[in-house]
């Protein structure tokens, strides 16, 4: 991945960034005045955590703008007690977006349930985001769509409800605006990884293939990010 240049990016995204961070920041204050944090908060009364389950059961999934999301751990990555899977449906996408078309064995989803991936969040034991990944298709179950038009999904995703948890859907809503510029280079690297694996296993069908999971991991931190965008959006001084 590309290092990020935020003195690049329009000032109005700066600003949407920014006003992301203190979301996601005032979502910390008030679990951390509970005891609680983002991962204790979307586990609360789920019983025992097991491997490859989706917590909360039966995933999140907001019927008016058709964004969904889960968390669960299956990779035992070194520092990551789990991860979020945040995802948007058919119905929610823009207009004319459609899937790629596919030849291979394995059924796609189809219609409205024709669900793209955005991104992964990795989380660590103290309930805070490390890393940001992108994904093969077969790791989530989902349609394919091209980057350009996943890129173009990521403003849709919004979760406005309160349950499992209001601070929870408010981060997770959040973090898709405040790192917006790595999961754009995480998708862009997606499709260039998937394209060159392509290149080199003809044979195969790429979008089955367990050798490829991951196609890009970006280790994130939001402290560090909201300071680059504050520093981005400061004027610059005039000579004296």
């Amino acid at each position: 991945m590309e290092t990020i240049d935020f003195s690049m990016l329009p000032r109005i995204q700066l600003e949407h960034m920014a006003d992301a961070g203190a979301r996601v920041l005032e979502c910390y204050r008030v679990l951390g005045k509970a005891g609680m944090n983002i991962v204790s908060e979307v586990l609360r009364e789920q019983g025992e955590f097991v491997e490859f389950e989706h917590y909360p059961r039966d995933d999140i999934f907001d019927t008016e703008t058709h964004s969904q999301y889960y968390y669960h751990a299956h990779r035992g990555e070194a520092g990551e007690h789990g991860h979020f899977h945040t995802f948007l449906r058919q119905p929610g996408m823009p207009k004319g977006v459609r899937p790629l078309g596919y030849v291979g064995d394995e059924p796609w989803p189809r219609g409205k349930d024709a669900l793209s991936h955005l991104i992964g969040i990795s989380m660590d034991a103290y309930g805070f985001p490390v890393g940001l990944f992108a994904t093969n298709r077969w790791v989530t179950g989902e349609a394919w769509y091209q980057a350009c038009d996943v890129i173009k999904m990521l403003d849709r995703f919004h979760i406005d409800h309160a349950w499992p948890s209001w601070p929870v859907n408010i981060w997770i809503s959040s973090m898709l605006t405040l790192f917006r510029p790595q999961i754009e280079d995480l998708l862009r690297t997606r499709d260039q990884v998937v394209g060159a694996w392509i290149d080199r296993n003809p044979e195969i069908d790429v979008f089955e293939d367990r050798g490829l999971e991951l196609t890009g991991y970006a280790p994130i931190s939001v402290e560090q990010q909201i300071k680059s965008i504050v520093q981005a959006l400061e004027p610059v001084s005039m000579a004296r």
